[in-house]
């Protein structure tokens, strides 16, 4: 196919049938006027965004990203790309998001390297590339023609499936010598990407010795659930399962949503490095972003959590500021799942005591309160994140 390729990305685009949304931030920018300004463009270029402010790119994403110039913020910045262009959409083409982070020269000298993130997201996978700079060994214009031709490369290698086109070559040529560019790519299971188009609500999951394979479905209901984000799954994790398990004399599975009500949704490469962490262990991959939804999802079921997630319950910020949803919400709770089991965290250098939440007392009545007696361990992702940084 590379002896056949079109010699503009646009055209190329055309003949894959592919429709793309281009985010940058930092750098990068002049890929726009290269995907934009031929003719034809409007048959596969969606829209062009440039967050290029903090608060712009906290706000395109929902919220704040560890860090704003990174391989993780490019691929989160992909994944809201591409469901942008899923939204955007009207012909059910191939949808692609594409997106570069960077730290280019600047008037002002930096204290780190510089370097370039891209990332393209579509359903059949993840892929990134970074590159770090040489510093202070280009111009400005000249490191933004190198994130450009980086983001063209990226692009062209993920929906053409080869890397012999003239956008490689040409970013080839203007590396220095100490120069490489690191690419990391997932490719998702059908299983995963079903999940991630909605034909399915969720699918569990089973590893093995590093490989992973389906489980039997069986029926969804009567299961010991805990969910979480486990970025990444600690031992106060394993804890909290060890003793939940004590409690409704059944194992625990494990539900890990790639969509979540406060953060982007999870790229193909962030959910593989947290489903990696389960071996051995059964876990759900699923779309249930609200407790709601994981409710109708495993119905009758008894769920594990700690009490940040036992007061989001009855937090009205969840239900649309809507005191009726809220209510309508703890009904559907109660009616339907067989009981929750909540354990105390440390949540902004106090212990959080679930038992002393203002919460319904339908809702209590199907609550199992573990005590700090039973368990104390002042650990969570987030600070075991803040300590790797």
């Amino acid at each position: 196919m590379a002896s056949s390729l079109p010699t503009s990305p646009v055209e190329l685009l055309n003949c894959l049938g592919v429709q793309v949304v281009v985010v940058v931030s930092g750098g990068g920018t002049q890929v726009i006027p290269q995907l934009f300004a031929e003719g034809g463009a409007s048959n596969v270029m969606l829209e062009a965004l440039v967050p290029y402010a903090k608060s712009a790119i906290t706000e395109f994403l929902g919220g704040s990203p560890e860090a704003y110039c990174s391989d993780r913020t490019a691929r989160q910045l992909a994944v809201t790309g591409w469901q942008r262009s899923v939204k955007l959409s009207s012909q059910g083409r191939n949808n692609v998001g594409i997106a570069a982070t960077a730290s280019l020269r600047s008037r002002k000298p930096k204290m780190g390297q510089h370097r370039v993130h891209v990332a393209t997201h579509r359903v059949q996978e993840t892929v990134t590339a970074t590159l770090q700079l040489t510093k202070n060994a280009r111009s400005r214009l000249e490191e933004e023609r190198v994130a450009a031709l980086l983001c063209l490369d990226v692009l062209v290698s993920t929906i053409a499936e080869t890397t012999e086109h003239p956008w490689r070559k040409e970013l080839e040529s203007l590396l220095l010598p100490d120069e490489e560019v690191v690419r990391d790519e997932y490719k998702a299971p059908d299983s995963w990407q079903k999940v991630c188009t909605l034909e399915e609500v969720a699918v569990p999951i089973k590893i093995n010795d590093g490989a992973q394979t389906r489980q039997r479905s069986g029926h969804v209901n009567d299961r010991l659930i805990f969910s979480g984000s486990f970025a990444p799954l600690h031992e106060g994790h394993l804890a909290m399962a060890r003793i939940a398990e004590e409690i409704a004399e059944r194992p625990v599975e494990w539900e890990l949503s790639v969509t979540n009500v406060d953060k982007p949704m999870l790229d193909y490469i962030e959910v593989s490095r947290r489903v990696e962490q389960f071996e051995g262990k059964t876990l759900w991959l699923s779309r249930a972003a609200t407790f709601i939804e994981k409710v109708h999802v495993f119905p009758q079921s008894t769920f594990v959590m700690g009490a940040d997630t036992y007061v989001r319950l009855i937090d009205p910020k969840y239900y649309h500021g809507s005191q009726k949803r809220l209510n309508d919400a703890i009904q559907t709770i109660c009616r339907e799942s067989r009981g929750l089991i909540v354990f105390g965290r440390m949540q902004d250098q106090a212990f959080q005591n679930p038992t002393t939440s203002d919460v319904p007392p339908a809702l209590r009545e199907i609550t199992y309160f573990v005590s700090e007696r039973e368990f104390r361990m002042d650990v969570s992702s987030s600070g075991i994140r803040a300590s790797r940084t």
